[in-house]
Parts: structure tokens; C-alpha cells; sequence
């Protein structure tokens, strides 16, 4: 799954350790999901949407692999 979590934060002026601390995550946290190590909880990708006004799908994007 990729996302535009950094693009979306950065365009917001907000830095690693202000969203980690409104989210209740550790800094390495959000390191990981913006470079694509680790995929949210569904209960941290609904609070990530939440903090920025956005769905789910705006942030993060989920490909099949080719499935239909």
C-alpha cells in the first residue's frame, strides 16, 4: 500500500514528531509509514484521516496487484 502521508504533512508545515504526538505514535512511526515499511492499523489510518479533514483513500492509496 503506498500513501502520500509525508507529501500531505509537509504541505501542512507539520513535522514527524508534531504528528506522532497528536496521534499517540512513536516519531519512527510515522518514518515508517511514509517510507513505506509499515501499513497503519485500520484504527490509525481512520485517526491519520481524521487529523487532516481527509478520507482514508486520499492518503492512502491500495493496489490489487493487477486482481480485479
Amino acid at each position: 500500500m503506498n500513501n502520500r502521508l509525508e507529501e500531505i504533512r509537509k504541505e501542512r508545515g507539520i513535522k514527524q514528531e508534531e504528528l506522532a504526538a497528536a496521534l499517540e505514535v512513536s516519531r519512527q512511526t510515522i518514518g515508517s509509514l511514509e517510507n513505506g515499511r509499515y501499513n497503519p492499523s485500520i484504527l490509525l489510518a481512520f485517526k491519520i484521516a481524521r487529523f487532516f479533514g481527509m478520507s482514508i483513500e486520499e492518503i492512502f492509496i491500495y493496489e490489487e496487484d493487477g486482481q480485479v
